[in-house]
């Protein structure tokens, strides 16, 4: 899953990896806010299986020679190997390839080696056959959530008790994959995954960690991989989750203007599409995360569906911002939105006055069942733990929807890549490395990240490129409502038909849910015919 993104109050919106990317973002500001460095030099050429050397040491061996510490860094050959499973109604005959691409500098100079994994469907016309792009978010979440939780060959259940840390990783034949009906290549940003630095200094790991150098980057690996594997004439997709909202759009706009890559269509899974208006003192936080918590009420007392939460959806965009216009200081409108944020929620009318009615994310997690000692999740809010200091005055809990997954997915991930796929770089696989979101740099000055730029300029420049975006009601990360307020800012051209929101049951990863990871499976199918 996708990201993690815990922000400034440890709570708002979104990862990355579950985006976790999961995809997932960490934090809203993670890094101090100046401008971005610049993008990583593109002109570094392939480097082809034949060429690399197996890792015999440690990344970090102490060398006098640059050259072989350059070496040791690197990661083993390109692993290709054959597989078949079988699914409902079908089998699947593919090529699966674990690998890397390396990028250098402008010099020459080698600078990360970016792991992947590849899945191409034998027997296909590589021309006509669409191939799919996949990254998690967080900053620093690699992009094994989309690849075992939703889309690739097979699938680790993460829901009920396989959801528990203790759960065993055992993958099974993946009746969802998108295989059916495009090629799959998931890529793993630097120091996620397996993908690692090759270059030491500290200019090199700015220019990687900072929004405008990890787009530049990512754009060159698709780049280079489709030249690699003479896919250019290949229909290409683009896919993200969580602050792969952010990556996404910019990604394909750098494919487009840059990089000589044409793409059909963006597909995004439970996306921030803009970090300015939730974080702070911005009273829209309190309006896009309304309609997931009373959607998390009404789950508790039985299924709930997008279509149940209109009455909702239009008190929040209606009455209830403008009673959060007039402010605290009218008691009259406070009481008022108050009380009907505990009808929503079910949490205690005394609570919800006390707190203006204004909902902090972190703190409806502890209120909504504080009375039985448990707090809920915060990328899928209607699944509950136990709070481990209930008696505390502060927040001294994690998040029961995500954190269990670490342990299962990890150990997944591993064993498909060293047995099935039979790469076995050395190191530890970085499933959710928070040490990437520590040192991002977010900046452009006072402006927040956003996309909705560049999902603008994509989407005027071609007016076939299509846009698919998922989200789960329970999702206090990245609210769904969130994307629907801003996708109702884009001009005209950026129609139903061409830019669709859909939203199901579940948290951030709601491809965790049965039903809804074949409702989504769907409608990239559609998007791609």
């Amino acid at each position: 899953m996708a990201h993690s993104f815990a922000a400034s109050r440890r709570a708002h919106f979104v990862l990355a990896l579950p985006v976790l990317s999961f995809a997932f973002c960490f934090s809203l500001f993670g890094a101090a806010g100046v401008r971005a460095q610049g993008a990583p030099p593109s002109t570094d050429q392939p480097s082809t299986a034949a060429s690399q050397k197996p890792n015999e040491k440690s990344g970090h061996a102490n060398t006098s020679d640059g050259s072989s510490a350059t070496e040791q860094r690197r990661l083993p050959p390109d692993s290709i190997t054959k597989h078949t499973i079988v699914l409902p109604g079908r089998t699947l005959a593919f090529t699966a390839t674990a690998g890397s691409i390396r990028l250098s500098d402008a010099k020459g100079e080698p600078q990360a080696d970016i792991a992947y994994t590849a899945y191409q469907l034998d027997g296909a016309n590589a021309a006509t056959r669409p191939v799919t792009f996949l990254f998690n978010g967080g900053p620093g979440a690699a992009s094994a959530y989309l690849q075992l939780g939703a889309v690739g060959p097979w699938r680790l259940p993460l829901s009920g008790d396989a959801g528990l840390s203790s759960a065993p990783p055992d993958l099974q034949p993946n009746a969802e994959t998108w295989l059916d009906f495009t090629d799959l290549v998931f890529i793993d940003p630097v120091n996620t995954g397996y993908s690692r630095f090759v270059a030491s200094g500290e200019d090199v790991r700015k220019r990687f960690f900072s929004v405008d150098g990890d787009v530049n980057a990512l754009a060159v690996v698709i780049r280079r991989w489709l030249e690699k594997h003479n896919r250019l004439l290949s229909p290409k997709f683009v896919a993200g989750e969580s602050y792969g909202g952010i990556r996404g759009p910019k990604i394909v706009r750098e494919l487009q203007i840059n990089q000589g890559v044409g793409v059909r269509g963006l597909i995004l899974f439970s996306p921030i599409l803009d970090f300015r208006e939730f974080t702070g003192s911005s009273i829209l936080q309190y309006v896009v995360s309304l309609p997931s918590m009373a959607a998390v009420a009404r789950e508790a007392k039985g299924p709930v569906t997008r279509a149940d939460m209109a009455e909702v959806e239009q008190y929040a965009r209606g009455d209830f911002l403008g009673d959060l216009i007039k402010g605290i200081a009218d008691t009259e409108a406070t009481t008022r939105l108050a009380d009907r944020v505990a009808a929503l929620t079910g949490i205690d009318r005394a609570v919800s006055r006390r707190l203006a009615g204004r909902f902090d994310v972190m703190e409806f997690r502890r209120e909504f069942d504080r009375r039985d000692g448990k707090v809920t999740g915060r990328y899928d809010a209607s699944v509950m733990g136990l709070d481990p200091q209930p008696d505390s005055s502060f927040y001294h809990f994690k998040d029961p929807s995500g954190d269990p997954l670490l342990a299962p997915l990890t150990s997944a991930v591993v064993d498909l890549t060293t047995r099935k796929l039979n790469w076995r770089p050395d190191g530890s696989y970085q499933l959710l490395n928070g040490a990437v979101e520590k040192a991002w740099d977010f900046g452009h000055g006072i402006n927040s990240p956003e996309s909705t730029d560049q999902l603008r300029e994509i989407l005027a420049l071609d007016p076939k490129l299509k846009v698919l975006i998922g989200h789960g009601l329970f999702d206090l990360a990245t609210p769904y409502f969130g994307t629907k307020i801003l996708l109702d800012q884009l001009p005209a051209f950026a129609s139903p038909e061409r830019v669709k929101l859909v939203v199901y049951p579940g948290g951030h990863m709601f491809y965790s849910r049965d039903d809804s990871r074949r409702a989504f499976r769907n409608e990239v199918r559609a998007l791609m015919q």
